[in-house]
């Protein structure tokens, strides 16, 4: 016999077994690759549509808790806020910032790209959802029109929870309808350490799941799977990570849900009847046409009229509707949800639903109008002009580019008590209390003293100028946005209702303000309807504040009379034309 080198034989089994495991790793490499790109052009899109607002300084609850929670976790370790009363909110975003942070430094702008980060997180989970029940035409166009929409656009950069907690329930929804349990369950689980409302989402699908089961059993096919205990386990499963850090909160702090007037605030006082009537009609019109969606629901419900198109591959097809069931019962639950719970009736609260909406109305809208692209690009536009034009009711200033007004506005009115009155005890209301004692919040570089009042309420004001609370100047401000000529507004049933169950109150206008506190209006600006002013009390001054009285004249010498109609982003500030300082 010849001797040789001795070769190995494979079976063909063994090689097509080989091949079977290569194809599925070399595939997932492949979607991962892609995943990367979409990623990195979503990402380079939304910082270039982000560049004018990375430098601006934090706003209302960025300064009043995440940055200052984040910062807390950065600097001591600790995951309980120290500097400011805790909320009982989950620590993942915060982590996430305070990473950032240790990386790549501690400063706004950094904080601003770390949150577009997750926008773009957000954006790509989107796409992957559309993309996974409908097309990728659908995918792009529902992802762009989520970008645009004002709310998701105002919130892509700033440091609230409510993104976040939509980038994880978007990727669990995900992996749900694509039936991988163990995925959805990590996903949720994020979604909950993210914000604690997120857990809303897989407690939707074990209802419905759980209704599903009773509608089969009459014979009703509704349910996108069959009943499965594991699946429901697994999702009951996703609440745990929350409960954990609730359990850890109430060790450390003795309060399960927050401080006592966090749980009044958002939970105890908001269980009236009436109240949770009057929040549901509010949440209706946030997820139908708030801020120019109301241009998708109209063309949506035209579109419903017409029938599906045809084309080369035969009738257009709709998502499922198992899958749209699916949706709905995660839009109910957080409708009615957020209709009982939570103070403010803030529009970033559904940011985790409306997606879901819209991805359901551009699928209608390409299934059944013939030129769809040209009535999503018509309603793209509506809501980018939404960033820009005021609406004629009631917003909260986050939801649209009146935030960069308001943060103009007070920024410019700090650095002009900063070099007139930086001895000053100084009235005024949150967030400004904190913005003028935080210099990291980018307001001003060394604190000023602090008086702090609830509002600027005729109450407040007239109690702060009757008290003996020290103090020599007042900054007073718009808290709420007025639309002129509202009908609801000349409403005084309607104002009744607000002022009962929403907190709804008057500001003083800088004149009344100045006169109930015995003083003088000495700086005024205004943009688009919010206003600020410092007004000083002239016994406190005259007495104790020569050489701030000097600087006044001497920078109104500088400025000029004139009257402040906008202060653009590098404006100084100017005196009040009609009120001289003797």
């Amino acid at each position: 016999m010849r001797r040789g080198r001795s070769t190995s034989v494979v079976s063909p089994s063994a090689d097509s077994s080989r091949l079977a495991k290569e194809v599925p790793a070399r595939k997932k490499m492949l979607w991962i690759a892609r995943d990367a790109r979409i990623f990195a052009v979503i990402l380079c899109g939304v910082i270039l549509l982000h560049l004018p607002l990375l430098r601006l300084p934090y706003i209302w609850d960025e300064a009043g808790y995440y940055v200052p929670a984040a910062r807390d976790l950065l600097v001591n370790g600790s995951l309980i806020p120290r500097t400011t009363v805790s909320n009982a909110h989950p620590p993942l975003l915060m982590a996430w910032l305070a990473l950032c942070w240790r990386f790549f430094g501690q400063s706004i702008v950094v904080a601003r790209l770390a949150m577009l980060v997750v926008a773009t997180f957000t954006l790509l989970g989107i796409f992957r959802l559309a993309e996974r029940i409908a097309n990728a035409a659908v995918a792009v166009a529902s992802t762009v029109c989520v970008a645009l929409y004002s709310v998701f656009f105002m919130q892509s950069s700033l440091v609230h929870l409510d993104l976040a907690a939509a980038g994880f329930t978007l990727w669990g929804l995900r992996s749900y309808v694509s039936d991988r349990p163990a995925r959805a369950l990590l996903w949720f689980s994020l979604a909950g350490l993210a914000k604690e409302t997120a857990v809303l989402t897989p407690v939707a699908l074990v209802m419905w799941e759980l209704l599903c089961v009773a509608f089969s059993r009459r014979g009703r096919s509704v349910c996108l799977y069959q009943w499965n205990w594991h699946r429901m386990l697994l999702l009951v499963g996703s609440l745990g990570p929350l409960i954990l850090w609730f359990a850890y909160h109430f060790w450390r702090t003795g309060y399960l849900f927050g401080n006592p007037e966090f749980f009044r605030y958002n939970v105890s006082s908001t269980m009236e009847p009436v109240r949770i009537l009057l929040a549901a009609g509010i949440r209706i019109w946030q997820l139908t046409g708030y801020l120019h969606l109301f241009l998708l629901t109209i063309a949506t419900g035209l579109a419903m009229l017409l029938p599906a198109q045809v084309d080369a591959n035969g009738q257009r097809r709709r998502i499922d509707v198992a899958i749209q069931l699916v949706f709905a019962a995660v839009i109910v639950t957080y409708l009615v949800a957020m209709s009982v719970i939570g103070g403010a009736e803030l529009a970033r609260y559904l940011l985790p639903v409306i997606p879901l909406e819209i991805i359901l109305c551009i699928s209608t809208l390409w299934r059944r109008v013939p030129y769809w692209k040209t009535a999503v690009a018509i309603i793209a536009l509506g809501f980018v002009s939404a960033w820009f034009v005021n609406p004629p009711y009631g917003f909260a200033f986050e939801d649209n580019l009146a935030y960069r007004d308001y943060i103009l506005l007070h920024r410019n009115a700090a650095e002009f008590l900063q070099r007139h009155y930086a001895k000053a005890n100084v009235l005024t209301a949150w967030p400004a209390s904190d913005e003028l004692t935080r210099p990291y919040l980018g307001y001003v570089q060394h604190p000023i003293h602090v008086v702090q009042i609830e509002n600027f309420s005729y109450e407040q004001v007239s109690s702060a100028a009757q008290s003996r609370v020290n103090f020599n100047v007042g900054l007073v401000f718009s808290t709420k946005y007025l639309p002129p000529g509202s009908l609801l507004a000349r409403w005084p049933a309607w104002e009744r209702l607000q002022t009962r169950y929403f907190g709804f109150h008057r500001d003083l206008p800088p004149a009344a303000a100045a006169e109930v506190l015995g003083g003088r209006v000495i700086y005024t600006a205004a943009r688009k309807g919010q206003w600020i002013a410092v007004i000083e009390r002239n016994e406190v001054l005259d007495a104790r504040f020569p050489e701030t009285l000097n600087q006044v004249r001497s920078s109104q010498s500088r400025s000029g009379p004139h009257e402040m109609t906008g202060v653009s982003l590098y404006d100084e500030p100017h005196l009040h034309p009609r009120l001289q300082v003797e």
